[in-house]
């Protein structure tokens, strides 16, 4: 079978990766043609059609600017697969690029999988009429997206979730405790906050202020940075206003599965720190502004918006998000989960039932069955 998939960002990727040696296992003649990175191009023994990190525009004003790269990209993928003519189009959240790849390839009779649904149920809503009309099956990673997509008379399988292996295999190959800290210079005996600032420069800029700041109040602990691979030391280094606090690079879940706590921005790294075990604070400060908070809070849709709490559907742990991160408040729940109290109780009984909802699914495998099981309905 011939398969044509396309991821725009590094996450993608990765999935993109983990899919396309799970459709191998299962098809020893696959061919794949894709829009991704490395890791996919490794699995598929090719480069891609375009690299993500050339597609990787953000925001409207960018996209804007870029508009005419972004149609040459589109351009060439609709060449591409008319020329290759795939038995499916497999996309990977990205759903500004993806849906209109998803339109094309139903109007010229291609089967439209989609292996991780874009967030419509935080915003953008509209984009499930889309979805239901162009898309053959969609696979989700998140439990509470079947019920979502029910209501609007869609029926949407979970297939597991890819975090839970990706922890689970990166937790067998940690050090000791004593082996990690010793290895990084780290005080042996003092208890760890680590600092998960995000990927981004202004993530960085507007988060790492503030956690360091709370982390700085307690001077029995020791405070450590998980350095993100494209950020280059000297943006930490001028942030942290040359305090000498350790960065750390790809250690990032050792360092957080060694902490006592975790201050963390929203995002996947959330559901990472939950599976890891480690207490944490989600914080997500941006600017600050009030009135930002108030924009998000009329687009966004929902109670929460970390994965943890989105999958519980209970306050599994603490949002102090905008203008409600500040040094003060993260300083507060610091010290109640530094603690040995309720607070620490109550969200590590909150992770338990997160992975119970989870499961430990085989989520790239169970993707690739059953979208070989969609194209050849017969072979059983």
């Amino acid at each position: 079978m011939r398969y044509f998939i396309i991821a725009g960002e590094a996450s993608g990727d990765i999935h993109g990766g983990a899919l396309i040696d799970a459709l191998r296992e299962r098809d020893s003649e696959a061919q794949v043609e894709f829009l991704g990175g490395d890791i996919m191009a490794r699995s598929a023994g090719k480069e891609p059609l375009i690299h993500y990190r050339d597609m990787a525009f953000m925001g409207f004003i960018e996209v804007l600017k870029h508009l005419g790269s972004i149609l040459g990209f589109m351009k060439r993928t609709k060449q591409a697969m008319s020329r290759c003519r795939p038995d499916a189009l497999i996309l990977i959240d990205y759903p500004s690029f993806n849906l209109k790849m998803a339109k094309w390839a139903c109007e010229q009779g291609i089967p439209v999988f989609y292996f991780i649904s874009p967030k419509v149920w935080a915003w953008k809503e509209y984009r499930v009429k889309d979805i239901k009309r162009y898309v053959t099956r969609m696979f989700s990673i998140l439990p509470f997206e079947t019920e979502f997509y029910r209501k609007h008379d869609y029926e949407v399988e979970y297939v597991g979730n890819p975090t839970v292996k990706e922890i689970g295999v990166a937790v067998k190959t940690m050090r000791e405790s004593s082996e990690f800290r010793s290895a990084n210079g780290l005080d042996p005996d003092l208890p760890i906050i680590a600092i998960v600032p995000g990927s981004r420069r202004k993530e960085i800029g507007d988060n790492l202020p503030t956690m360091l700041a709370a982390a700085r109040r307690h001077s029995d602990c020791q405070a450590v940075i998980a350095g993100a691979p494209s950020i280059d030391t000297s943006l930490y280094k001028e942030v942290m206003g040359g305090a000498g606090i350790p960065i750390l690079r790809d250690q990032t879940f050792e360092l957080v599965r060694n902490a006592r706590v975790a201050l963390v921005t929203s995002g996947t790294a959330t559901l990472e720190t939950a599976l890891l075990g480690t207490p944490q604070l989600a914080c997500y400060r941006m600017n600050g502004s009030k009135r930002v908070y108030w924009f998000y809070s009329k687009l966004i849709k929902g109670k929460y918006v970390t994965l943890p709490n989105l999958i519980t559907d209970k306050a599994v742990i603490p949002e102090l998000l905008m203008h409600y991160c500040t040094v003060d408040s993260v300083d507060q729940w610091l010290c109640k989960l530094l603690a040995d109290g309720s607070e620490r109780q109550l969200m590590l009984e909150g992770y338990s039932h997160m992975a119970q909802i989870l499961t430990d699914k085989d989520c790239a495998g169970n993707t690739a069955q059953r979208i070989i099981d969609g194209l050849n309905p017969n072979r059983h």
